[in-house]
């Protein structure tokens, strides 16, 4: 490798890189569980209404348990999401990936874009987008306030390291 070839791989490698995630509270084996627990109930009132002669009652169960299965297979389907951040000397690039697996990426110059970070006095950090070159992207807008406040401390810190030289 020549003198450079080897300050453009240096210049490639990452400084900083993320991989951002929605938070959500009950794993697949905390779903299987309330889902057992919850069709058993429902099952058990929808007998004591069929054997009392309620019978439209039971099709408002059995509905009441489909329409919370559906949000609950939304929300799942949604905490697929995923952000992917890398900054290195050369570039930031920003890939978003939905539920369905289609990817977006956006990159930047790190020395011409800026890391802009939206704050209300009393919640923290509302928004976080990256501006460059007439172009702007948000970045982490699913994450909880915490790990807003951890990723904007740390990626801001590594965007001044690259612009400082590094």
């Amino acid at each position: 490798m020549t003198q450079g070839n080897a300050d453009i791989a240096m210049n490639d490698l990452p400084v900083f890189s993320a991989e951002l995630h929605p938070y959500r509270s009950l794993g697949r084996s905390g779903h299987r569980i309330f889902f057992l627990i919850t069709g058993a109930l429902s099952f058990a009132h929808m007998a004591v209404f069929m054997i009392s002669g309620a019978w439209p009652v039971v099709l408002f169960f059995g509905l009441d348990f489909l329409v919370l299965f559906g949000a609950f297979w939304l929300n799942n389907r949604a905490a697929k999401a995923r952000e992917v951040v890398f900054l290195s000397r050369t570039n930031i690039s920003i890939r978003k990936i939905s539920p369905s697996g289609r990817e977006t990426e956006h990159v930047f110059n790190p020395f011409w874009a800026r890391f802009l970070v939206s704050r209300k006095a009393k919640i923290g950090i509302t928004a976080m987008h990256v501006r460059g070159n007439g172009r702007e992207t948000d970045v982490g807008t699913f994450l909880p306030l915490d790990d807003r406040e951890r990723f904007a401390s740390a990626f801001s810190g590594a965007l001044a390291r690259v612009k400082r030289g590094y």
